[in-house]
């Protein structure tokens, strides 16, 4: 599989050159600002206030692109962070952010739990069809024994083989569901104007976390 796609624990999508989504730690420190920021702008002072805002969010971005591998740096340009910036000032990011993080931890759940209750049933078969061959050997006359091993080993490995291809199938399917998370991620990002979101499955542009 891609290396852009997702896996249970990852965060939201990932915008252009692989630059993170915001993590609730910075939302936190982000909104932490813009709420005492707003409290106390009014009247002529809100254009100021506003613009000493933006130049902070942009110093807080920066400082966290440092941190990115040089590649992604390079394709977050000044220009990329400054609209990033200007979108984080209203708020309305940050709710549109945490939304995405709940729906994409009930997904990962439940995709967990199916994944949890189709081991359970495939162990249950394999219990029961081990307990049916043990009961039957019991009953087996010594002659016809080695007949009677060969035909249940057959159906273990046949049985076998089913459970292989429905986890590989189980597996087939979180991966589309997670990756289709991630598509839905990207285009409420970018829906909502948030600069540097965009629909794509490239490798180089969709990175997430977890792979």
């Amino acid at each position: 599989r891609r290396s852009g796609r997702s896996r249970p624990g990852s965060r939201p999508a990932r915008g252009r050159g692989g630059g993170p989504a915001l993590g609730p730690p910075v939302m936190a420190r982000f909104r932490a600002g813009y709420a005492g920021e707003e409290a106390e702008a009014s009247g002529s002072d809100q254009e100021a206030r506003l613009q000493t805002r933006h130049y902070q969010l942009l110093s807080d971005l920066q400082a966290l692109v440092k941190d990115l591998p040089s590649s992604s740096q390079q394709r977050l340009s000044y220009t990329i962070l400054s609209d990033l910036a200007l979108a984080l000032i209203d708020g309305t990011v940050f709710d549109i952010v945490q939304g995405l993080l709940e729906i994409q931890h009930l997904t990962e759940k439940n995709l967990y739990n199916q994944r949890l209750k189709l081991h359970h049933e495939h162990r249950v078969l394999k219990q029961e069809m081990l307990q049916k061959h043990k009961e039957a050997q019991q009953c087996c006359k010594p002659h016809n024994m080695p007949l009677l091993k060969a035909a249940q080993q057959k159906e273990l490995e046949a049985m076998e083989q089913r459970i292989h291809e429905e986890q590989h199938m189980m597996d087939e399917k979180i991966v589309l569901e997670l990756d289709q998370k991630v598509i839905d991620q990207q285009s409420t990002l970018e829906k909502a104007g948030v600069s540097g979101f965009y629909v794509s499955t490239s490798t180089q542009v969709c990175v997430g976390s977890g792979r």
